[in-house]
């Protein structure tokens, strides 16, 4: 007789809160195949539910000091490492991806939080003295209120945390609406906060689909909106956003889709490009918004290339991502390994040469896995469905090109501008790529350059909806309203002596 398996409700409050709305999903292992989970899905009601809280919430929390908030979000990330394995644990179970990839994962996000915790610094402002007739000039960052973010499956713990803590720092209150796909990790989360001692309704979580997002676009509290995800559903987001009316327009940030390119120049440390575009493009099953999914091999350096990786792609070490040798495990469920095995014959009809074929691989003891191999074309085309689109999957293509112009014209002419890398040892050609390159985040000898918690993420063209970059002080200025303000004192008020230390309160 089959157990019944866990039930993941939505977080509400600081409390688990069960579902009226009858619907639910299915949650697997991708390892074994198996249903692991089921997930509720929100109702309207449901969601309206949250954003109540969260606005009742929002007037204490934004009127608590910085300091105050900083302690607690100290407090979540000390307890955060304390359950360091625990969260790596559930990314990898619910996503596949190999478990010292998930600590990574986690390690990460604690990046964030670390730079979060420093809210008193970060909303620090200027001030002008005497700008004329004794008027001081100066200026405040101020919360908005209710925010909300809308995540991915791939980063199920390191993307909500370059949101939330940036939110929750600069005064604002948070509703999370994880992946239906891994969403034990986000009530994980959630667990730690309230432990650490965020008040009621500063951060929520809604379990839910599209009625789920559509709810939150369209709800007149909710005043900014993040997202990072697919390029079609970041512009429906952004588009949505701007549609709706009111005194205060949604702000939304909607970070979408990648191809990202590694260039290897002719004078690159060969086996210092291959080991890259291995970890690149194979981590995670390639399932990472900054995935390399396109190898751009300048000039004679193309067939010692192809020479270097095919055996390195045939060796890869793929199994359950909790097994300690494992250098990739599974994709997230059995409809992306369709999709992905859809890319691959695709790219075979339109006429790219494939070099090592990773469907129909099977891991003993896991043959209802998700698993795919790794795969590798070579002669794929500007045009080509393999080179145009967001596979999301272990699918590494070569294009070849005559020179370093033809390569950065590649670049520069695809919709995408998420990441880029180049492999050279030429000093001047990375400063010309540098600066010639229409890609967001750029690495040189980087594969793949995602910026630390202090600088800011986010990509050019149609890879970022919106004015700003994700975390660091383009987070800062997301979820904050900039307010300046002039002021004359004709005289002093006095309140008489004080004989105890001044602390902050």
């Amino acid at each position: 007789m089959n157990q019944p398996v866990p039930v993941l409700q939505h977080f509400i409050n600081n409390r688990i809160v069960e579902s009226t709305s009858g619907r639910r999903q299915d949650v697997f292992n991708p390892a074994t195949g198996a249903v692991a989970a089921e997930v509720v899905l929100a109702s309207v009601d449901e969601v309206n539910q949250a954003v109540a809280a969260a606005n009742a919430a929002a007037p204490a929390w934004a009127a608590t000091a910085p300091l105050r908030r900083a302690r607690i979000l100290m407090r979540f990330k000390e307890l955060m490492e304390l359950n360091h394995d625990a969260l790596a644990a559930a990314i990898t179970r619910e996503h596949g991806k190999v478990f010292s990839d998930a600590k990574g994962e986690v390690t990460r996000g604690l990046e964030v939080v670390e730079f979060a915790c420093g809210a008193p610094q970060l909303l620090k402002t200027q001030f002008s003295d005497n700008i004329g007739g004794g008027i001081d000039n100066w200026q405040m960052r101020q919360p908005l209120g209710v925010t909300v973010g809308i995540t991915p499956f791939n980063f199920p713990v390191m993307v909500p945390l370059w949101m939330a803590p940036m939110a929750i720092a600069t005064g604002n209150t948070f509703i999370l609406k994880p992946s239906e796909r891994d969403p034990s990790a986000s009530l994980l989360l959630a667990d730690l906060f309230k432990q650490a001692g965020l008040p009621p309704g500063v951060f929520n979580v809604v379990q839910g689909d599209k009625i789920a997002v559509d709810a939150l676009l369209q709800h007149p509290d909710v005043k900014a909106v993040s997202f990072v995800g697919s390029t079609p559903i970041a512009e429906y987001i952004y588009t949505e956003g701007a549609k709706r009316k009111g005194p205060y327009p949604l702000r939304v940030q909607a970070l979408g889709g990648a191809k990202n390119h590694l260039v290897v120049m002719p004078d690159a440390n060969l086996d210092l490009a291959v080991d890259a575009l291995m970890g690149a493009a194979y981590g995670s099953a390639g399932e990472r918004c900054m995935a390399i999914s396109v190898a751009v091999a300048v000039g004679s350096v193309a067939d010692k290339l192809v020479e270097a990786l095919i055996p390195r792609v045939k060796a890869l070490k793929i199994m359950n991502g909790m097994e300690a040798a494992a250098e990739m495990g599974p994709v997230v469920t059995a409809v992306h390994k369709a999709k992905i095995e859809g890319y691959i014959q695709d790219g075979i009809d339109e006429g790219a040469t494939l070099l090592v074929d990773g469907r129909g691989l099977s891991v003993a003891g896991h043959e209802q896995g998700f698993f795919l191999g790794g795969t590798l074309f070579d002669h794929v085309k500007e045009g080509m469905k393999i080179h145009n689109e967001e596979i999301f999957g272990p699918v590494l293509c070569i294009v070849r090109v005559p020179d370093f112009a033809a390569a950065v014209e590649l670049i520069n002419g695809h919709e995408f501008g998420n990441g880029v890398a180049l492999f050279t040892s030429d000093g001047n050609t990375a400063r010309e790529f540098s600066r010639r390159i229409e890609v967001g985040m750029v690495g040189i000898n980087v594969p793949i350059p995602v910026p630390m918690a202090w600088h800011s993420f986010g990509g050019w063209k149609r890879s970022l909806f919106g004015d700003t970059h994700a975390y660091g002080e383009e987070g800062v200025r997301f979820y904050t309203r900039y307010k300046s303000i002039m002021q004359r004192w004709p005289e002093t008020i006095d309140k008489g002596a004080e004989f105890t230390m001044p602390v902050a309160k």
